[in-house]
């Protein structure tokens, strides 16, 4: 098999391992363990143990909806870098295109989300950065850094550019 030209290195092992898992993960945890409740008390940052009640049907279908959400998010990412892996190996400016497509929707995506997450933090707690759990920092922390190297991918550092930015040649008339 080819190298992946329009993911090599870190920024291979970055969106096609690390964040298809990472986003896949809660998923999990909001279905099965530790489970909804603790999943929708985690949102907000609180000393305060889990609720022993149960979540409501509406919270419930919420946060079930929301974890479809982070295994669609992690499925699409890696089916499509791996299609594009897979298929187009010999053009690496084709693979670049989709990638670059895909990339840049997610940096969209991240963009809204950390803003959103931002927005729903109570005021006390938006920008105390040591009073967040594990949570927060996965929403805002971790999807800002990953929104940086997606930026540092489109500016062309440290891999070879194939089509977004790379210089062409032109025909002369």
């Amino acid at each position: 098999m080819t190298d992946f030209q329009a993911l090599s290195g870190f920024y291979q092992l970055l969106f096609l391992y690390f964040e298809p898992m990472s986003t896949m993960f809660p998923a999990l945890m909001s279905w099965i363990f530790p489970g909804a409740a603790w999943f929708h008390h985690q949102l907000i940052p609180s000393d305060a143990p889990v609720p022993a009640a149960p979540l409501d049907a509406r919270t419930l279908m919420m946060v079930w909806q929301l974890g479809n959400c982070y295994l669609l998010l992690g499925l699409v990412s890696s089916l499509v870098f791996r299609a594009a892996r897979d298929s187009l190996s010999h053009d690496p400016i084709a693979q670049e295109r989709i990638v670059g497509s895909l990339l840049a929707a997610l940096a969209i995506a991240d963009l809204t989300h950390i803003a959103a997450t931002l927005v729903g933090l109570p005021a006390d707690l938006r920008y105390a950065f040591f009073s967040w759990n594990p949570m927060t920092h996965g929403n805002i922390t971790v999807v800002v850094i990953l929104f940086s190297v997606r930026i540092a991918w489109f500016l062309g550092i440290n891999r070879t550019r194939y089509y977004f930015f790379a210089h062409r040649k032109t025909k002369t008339a």
